[in-house]
């Protein structure tokens, strides 16, 4: 373990690797997938996606693999994905005169999300259901291999959708594209995100053994944030350059990834194929998650389109986030009984 100050330097060196090397994974995955003939909003709902999607399966991997902590790991996976929903819109329709959006990002991608929100919470359901183990605050969820084939098999349905609406793509031809090159970029900005995305779960872990504030916590703010920075750099890049529906279809893509394969990935992993998980941590977060993404798409649908004052209503969603886990913390508030 490390000191506040060696955590809070992990943090900053964490976040920096973890921001240039998902910069470059998402210039990779773009011109792979323009290389490969792919729709827009596929390369954003899923070449980009998985891609800056990687530091969050990263850390569910370590949290569990490395801390045997897979509550950190499904912190930093909410936390980044109420991070997605609020502040990347947000902030790439502040950068530009709003953001666009379509019906292709409203009608699927808003709503498969929602329906992934939906299933992983029945899955965490299910967990307490037939394996209920009671604790002193609430009770635990303990997932197992079978469990967490329900999210995957949801995930494959999700990709055989996206799989139609290629084969109905008359894609244009690119050519100046060195496929060798951008795979081998690829590959490596990979690697610099494992990098980074260790350090962040080291120092959250070194923040609950010095400080006594609970790992989740740091999960859901501290490492949501870091791993998120590759699908802001995705998003806001895409935004700027006048593609709105890219740029949403990779918040909610990334987001749909990150719960139906990075939360069973960690249950897979896990030796034994068994891992508790806090129910009463769980449920709140995913109900305000649920509440993030309605939020989201209210101000989405209004006339197809995410306007400024919208992006600071969904900026303001998130301050309130935060706000309620520093109250939670301190005491001030008992809505999270994990907590």
């Amino acid at each position: 373990m490390v000191s506040v100050f060696g955590a809070v330097g992990l943090i900053v060196v964490g976040t920096a690797i973890v921001w240039v090397a998902g910069g470059r994974l998402e210039s990779a995955s773009e011109r792979l997938g323009a290389h490969y003939g792919l729709p827009a909003v596929v390369q954003g709902a899923v070449i980009a996606a998985i891609g800056s999607s990687f530091p969050e399966l990263t850390s569910v991997v370590f949290s569990v693999l490395l801390y045997d902590n897979f509550d950190l790991g499904v912190g930093a996976i909410v936390g980044s994905a109420v991070f997605n929903i609020l502040v990347i819109p947000g902030w790439s329709a502040l950068r530009g005169r709003g953001l666009r959006a379509d019906r292709d990002v409203v009608y699927k991608e808003t709503q498969f999300y929602m329906l992934a929100v939906a299933v992983l919470l029945l899955t965490f359901s299910l967990g307490v259901i037939y394996e209920p183990q009671p604790v002193a605050n609430g009770l635990t969820s303990t997932l197992t291999r079978p469990l967490a084939l329900i999210p995957l098999a949801l995930y494959a349905v999700y990709l055989f959708i996206q799989s139609q609406d290629v084969s109905d793509y008359d894609a244009p031809e690119v050519n100046d594209v060195n496929a060798r090159r951008q795979w081998l970029l690829l590959v490596g900005s990979i690697l610099g995100i494992l990098v980074g995305v260790e350090a962040l779960v080291e120092a959250a872990v070194s923040l609950e053994a010095t400080l006594g504030v609970p790992s989740a916590v740091w999960g859901l703010t501290v490492v949501a944030a870091g791993t998120s920075l590759p699908d802001t750099v995705v998003s806001v890049r895409a935004a700027e350059a006048g593609r709105g529906p890219t740029s949403l279809a990779n918040v909610l893509g990334s987001n749909t990834f990150d719960l139906l394969v990075a939360v069973p990935v960690g249950v897979l992993l896990v030796p034994g194929g068994r891992i508790a998980l806090d129910f009463g941590t769980a449920v709140p977060m995913m109900g305000f998650l649920t509440v993030a993404t309605l939020g989201f798409l209210v101000v989405t649908r209004t006339d197809l389109e995410l306007d400024r004052p919208e992006a600071v209503a969904l900026l303001m969603l998130y301050v309130v986030f935060i706000v309620w886990m520093i109250l939670e913390t301190l005491g001030v508030t008992a809505l999270v009984p994990g907590v």
